[in-house]
C-alpha cells in the first residue's frame, strides 16, 4: 500500500475505467490504451533511475508470483530458440521468496512452502543465503563472508555446469526471508560471475520498486542491471492485481525473430493487460511523483530506522536492527552474546506480533527466521513513526518474561 489507504483518486480511476470498460485480453494482438501508457511510463522509469536503456517490452499479469512462472517460462523458451536446449536450471538462494505458483514456489528457498508440495523442482538450485548477521562464521568479516557467498555460487556454477544453467534470479533486499540486506559488493561480483558464464540475470523487484527503499527501484540504488526484472505490489499500491515481467531487448529481438517460424509466444493469461489496473496504475505513480512520496520513503525511513534502533537495540532479546527507506526489520535473538536463535518451534514471532496487535500494531510472521518485519506506506509521517515505535516498543518489553523462558 505504497501510497496508502482510502485514496479517492484511485476510486474515481477505476470508476472511469469500468464506465468506458471494453476489454479484450493481451494474448494475441490486441491492447488498451491505459496499459500502453502504463508499460510506456514504467519502461521509462526504470530507464531514467536504474540507468538501464536495455529494456524493452512489459508484459502484464496479476502477482508477483505469475510474473516469476512467466520469466521462468520466457527463459525456457528463449533457450530453445537459441538452440541451447540443455540451457534450463535456475539458480535462486536459500531464503528467497518468489511467489508461490508452481514455477514461483520452486524459486523461493524457503523450506516451509516446499513441504509436501514435491517442490522444488529439479531444474531450480539454491545458493547460500548472504545474511552477514545470521550466518557469518565466527570472527568472519562481513567481506569475508561475502568471499564465501561468491565461492558457493561459483562452486554450484561449477559443478552443474554454465552450459547447463539459464538464469540467476535475486530479490536485491530480501523481503519474507527477513529483510536481508547484501553484504558490501555482493551483486557487483555476483553479476561479473553471471555474465562470465552467459547467466541470465533475473531481479525481483515485487517488494522492493516504486518507492519502498526509498529510490524508486532497489536496482538503482545497488547498480543491478538485470536481464528481466519483476514488478507487482507497488505498480497499484495493491489496489488492483497487477504484476509486470520487464524484458531486455536482447531477449525481445530473439523471440521476435523466431516468430515466423515459430508463430506468435504462446503465453498470456485472461487477465493479462486488465484496462481498470492499468489506469489504477497510471493514478499510483502520479500519486507517488507529485507527493514526493520516494523522497518521503528515504527520509522518513531513515528516522524511522534510527528511532526503532534507539528504542530496542538494548533490548535483551534483539539481535539486530536494519533496513532501508520504509523496510525494516527486527531479528529476535535467543542469547546476544553467542547469536544463538530461538527454537523455530519456540514461535517468538507468533508471541510478538500477538503483543502488537494489543497495542494497535499490526505486523506478520515471516517463515524463514525469527524477525519482525515493517513496511509501512510510503506516506507516513514522522509522528506516525513516533506513535508506531512507541507502541511496538511497549510490545517488545511487555514480552520480555515469555521470551527468557523461551530463550533457555
Amino acid at each position: 500500500m505504497n501510497i496508502g489507504y482510502g485514496r479517492t483518486e484511485i476510486a474515481e480511476a477505476a470508476r472511469i475505467a469500468i464506465e468506458q470498460f471494453g476489454y479484450y485480453h493481451l494474448f494475441g494482438h490486441a491492447s488498451n490504451e491505459a496499459i500502453i501508457r502504463l508499460a510506456d511510463r514504467v519502461l521509462h522509469l526504470l530507464q531514467e533511475q536504474t540507468n538501464s536503456t536495455h529494456f524493452s517490452k512489459v508484459f502484464f499479469g496479476c502477482s508477483g508470483s505469475d510474473a516469476n512462472d512467466t520469466n521462468f517460462k520466457i527463459v525456457h523458451y528463449y533457450n530453445n530458440l537459441r538452440g541451447r536446449p540443455n540451457k534450463k536450471k535456475f539458480i535462486s538462494r536459500i531464503g528467497a521468496y518468489h511467489g508461490l505458483s508452481y514455477a514461483s514456489a520452486s524459486l523461493t528457498g524457503i523450506e516451509a512452502y516446499h513441504k509436501a508440495f514435491d517442490l522444488p523442482i529439479d531444474s531450480v538450485l539454491h545458493t547460500s543465503c548472504p545474511h552477514y548477521y545470521r550466518f557469518h562464521k565466527e570472527e568472519e568479516t562481513e567481506v569475508q563472508f561475502c568471499d564465501r557467498m561468491i565461492r558457493d555460487l561459483t562452486d554450484l556454477i561449477a559443478r552443474e555446469g554454465a552450459d547447463n544453467i539459464a538464469a540467476f534470479i535475486a530479490e536485491p533486499i530480501m523481503g519474507t526471508g527477513g529483510v536481508l540486506l547484501p553484504p558490501q559488493d555482493y551483486f557487483k561480483r555476483v553479476q561479473e560471475i553471471l555474465k562470465k558464464n552467459e547467466i541470465l540475470f533475473i531481479v525481483d523487484e515485487v517488494i522492493t520498486a516504486f518507492g519502498r527503499t526509498g529510490h524508486w527501484f532497489a536496482s538503482g540504488h545497488y547498480n543491478l542491471k538485470p536481464d528481466i526484472i519483476t514488478l507487482a505490489k507497488g505498480i497499484t499500491s495493491a489496489y488492483f492485481p497487477v504484476s509486470a515481467s520487464v524484458l531486455s531487448e536482447e531477449i525481445w529481438d530473439v523471440l521476435f525473430m523466431a516468430s515466423p517460424e515459430m508463430g506468435p509466444v504462446m503465453h498470456g493469461y485472461t487477465y493479462s493487460g486488465h484496462p481498470v489496473g492499468g489506469a489504477i496504475g497510471l493514478v499510483n505513480l502520479d500519486i507517488i511523483e507529485r507527493e514526493s512520496l520516494i523522497d518521503n520513503s528515504r527520509e522518513v525511513g531513515a528516522y524511522f530506522l534510527q528511532r526503532l534502533k534507539d528504542s530496542i537495540s538494548d533490548h535483551p532479546y534483539v539481535g539486530d536492527v536494519r533496513g532501508q527507506g520504509l523496510m525494516m526489520a527486527v531479528e529476535l535473538i535467543a542469547d546476544r552474546k553467542t547469536r544463538r536463535p530461538f527454537n523455530p518451534e519456540a514461535g517468538v514471532q507468533r508471541l510478538i506480533v500477538g503483543k502488537c496487535i494489543e497495542q494497535g500494531i499490526f505486523t506478520r510472521v515471516l517463515p524463514f527466521i525469527e524477525v519482525i518485519p515493517f513496511s509501512p506506506p510510503l506516506c507516513m509521517t514522522r509522528e506516525e513513526a513516533d506513535e508506531a515505535i512507541e507502541r511496538y516498543t511497549r510490545a517488545m518489553n511487555e514480552s520480555i518474561p515469555e521470551l527468557k523462558i523461551l530463550a533457555k
